[in-house]
């Protein structure tokens, strides 16, 4: 556990240190979001938060993981790399939601040329598509989250969290320092981004939160049980952005709105803050569900097939319930 915790630190460290420096720099480039009717912050917000965490997240990695090992992971960092360039330039000039999308695909292709992929089927070709589907639609998944404050660095946070721990009990290194290096860098930018931020990640942090998280869940092997279960993990630590990415794009299609162009307060922590009457009481909601997804995730690393479907069932009919029951919550 000795390397995880120094990248952990590390990371930690860096996130801390850079994101003020981030903050001032994106004051001076003008990279700022400004109020709006359909946003929750009231003054202009610095956006280049997610540079301190792309560089926390790197600089930790290099600094202190076995370069044997970090050398294994290039489509990864090439992959990461593009979608951060993607969210920077849309954070400073904004991009068309078709070509962020295109270069989403690209850097999921390049996890595959690099083979890093899905391997659930005996077919190539099904791999390879299930990859890019699950890669780009976690990273979208991830940049729709970033809609208050804390919320997409916290659920990423608790998701590395889990991921750390899997990897500590399958003594998968390469996972470990992956899922470690992650985790410190949002804890990090967290002491800046909780209720009241005062930076964001901007698409910049979430569009690389996504990535890397969709990546760590790909390289993930449970060893000691079937696949046939434990391909249902990563979605289970994932669930809660992949719900609202659903809750969104059943909300938008329903009233006839383009699901990928269209903004709004339709999400899963809008519609806990209408009924709560509290943005922080929605986004610790959202926490708690992330972790208790997790554990439940937790006990399926080890489950038998019938264990493991009873509990991937249940997940499943408590989130068509959830669905349903979240539709009915009006949204401005």
């Amino acid at each position: 556990m000795t390397p995880y915790i120094l990248i952990l630190l590390s990371a930690l460290i860096l996130a801390g240190s850079v994101t003020p420096l981030a903050g001032r720099a994106a004051r001076r480039l003008g990279i700022i979001d400004l109020p709006a009717a359909r946003k929750q912050h009231r003054i202009a917000t610095p956006l280049l938060g997610g540079v301190a965490i792309y560089l926390a997240f790197i600089f930790a990695l290099f600094l202190l993981g076995n370069r044997f090992y970090i050398s294994q992971v290039a489509g990864i960092f090439l992959g990461a790399t593009m979608v951060s360039f993607l969210g920077f330039w849309d954070d400073r000039r904004g991009l068309s939601p078709w070509i962020k999308l295109a270069g989403q695909f690209l850097a999921a292709g390049a996890l595959v040329l690099t083979d890093v992929r899905i391997g659930i089927s005996p077919w190539p070709w099904l791999n390879t598509g299930c990859t890019l589907i699950w890669v780009v639609g976690i990273t979208n998944a991830m940049n729709l989250m970033d809609n208050m404050d804390g919320l997409s660095a916290g659920i990423a946070a608790i998701a590395a969290g889990f991921f750390l721990l899997f990897a500590a009990m399958s003594n998968q290194y390469l996972v470990g320092v992956l899922a470690a290096a992650l985790l410190g860098a949002c804890v990090g930018f967290l002491f800046y981004n909780l209720n009241p931020a005062r930076i964001f990640m901007g698409d910049t942090g979430s569009l690389f939160l996504g990535y890397v998280l969709a990546a760590v869940g790909i390289k993930l092997r449970f060893p000691d049980n079937s696949a046939f279960v434990t391909w249902m993990v990563p979605v289970m630590v994932l669930a809660v952005p992949i719900f609202d990415t659903t809750l969104v794009i059943i909300s938008r299609l329903r009233r006839g709105l383009n699901p990928l162009t269209t903004p709004g307060r339709d999400h899963l922590s809008h519609r806990l803050a209408r009924v709560t009457g509290s943005t922080r009481e929605a986004v610790l909601i959202c926490f708690l569900l992330g972790g208790g997804a997790g554990m439940a995730a937790t006990f399926v690393t080890q489950a038998s097939i019938v264990e493991g479907y009873g509990v991937g069932a249940a997940m499943l009919a408590a989130g068509i319930y959830g669905l349903w029951r979240m539709e009915k919550i009006p949204v401005s």
